[in-house]
């Protein structure tokens, strides 16, 4: 007698194998962020398998944030975000796989990209949102937290008026995981001085991006990267 699929064992095959279909169901089915997927009931009667199981892909699903599950509600396609991407960032850190300086190399040549092409393509709504931060920083020297506020803010700004969503996923998954290394940097710096220039270089990077001169864009960000690696490695980070 064969075991009906409510009483089937959970293994992690048949798991997995909720996963790739409903993977594909997303893809060969062309749905768009906001979309519903099948019930767990349809799910669960498509694939042969307990409604349990259906569950737990989903799950996971969810915690590589692909969909959306709210109580009481059919999962939905859930919009880009860089949380799992963090994640693995985050791992890597901590597990001594990778380090702070070739996650910074990594950021550095992204974002010497995103400058060009911010100050390329961005839109004159994006150029005043990146002068913004870069304003807020520069009106915020005693205020250190809202001085990083603004920065990573920036950053983030600019990779995503290069208008290239891949570059604004690793940039903010890499911010999420060397977000705690900022401090440091700001802190090593020797007196107002220097943290009044480092603001003043932000300043000028945004400005290069409204004016739309990708190479003083692209020369800033470089220099902006010299001058934080040095922090971190006159504060023994590299």
């Amino acid at each position: 007698m064969s075991i009906p699929p409510s009483a089937a064992p959970i293994t992690g095959d048949l798991v997995t194998g909720a996963v790739a279909h409903i993977s594909s169901l997303i893809r060969q089915g062309e749905l768009r962020p906001g979309d519903r997927l099948p019930s767990e009931a349809s799910l669960s009667q498509e694939l042969k398998v307990s409604r349990t199981v259906v569950r737990e892909a989903l799950r996971s699903l969810a915690a590589l944030r692909l969909i959306d599950l709210g109580a009481g509600k059919r999962p939905t396609v859930a919009v880009l975000d860089d949380s799992s991407m963090a994640l693995t960032f985050r791992h890597g850190l901590f597990t001594d796989q990778i380090d702070i300086r070739q996650l910074l190399d990594a950021r550095r040549t992204i974002e010497a990209r995103t400058a060009t092409l911010a100050a390329l393509l961005r839109t004159e709504r994006e150029a005043a949102e990146i002068l913004g931060h870069a304003r807020a920083m520069q009106d915020a020297l005693d205020r250190p937290a809202v001085v990083m506020e603004h920065d990573l803010a920036l950053h983030l700004a600019i990779a995503r008026a290069s208008h290239n969503p891949v570059f604004a996923l690793i940039i903010g998954a890499i911010e999420g995981v060397i977000v705690e290394t900022w401090p440091i940097g700001w802190k090593s710096r020797a007196d107002d001085h220097e943290r009044m220039a480092m603001n003043r270089l932000h300043l000028d990077l945004a400005q290069a991006i409204a004016d739309s001169d990708p190479q003083a864009a692209t020369r800033l960000m470089n220099r902006h990267f010299d001058e934080s690696l040095k922090a971190l490695a006159s504060a023994g980070l590299l």
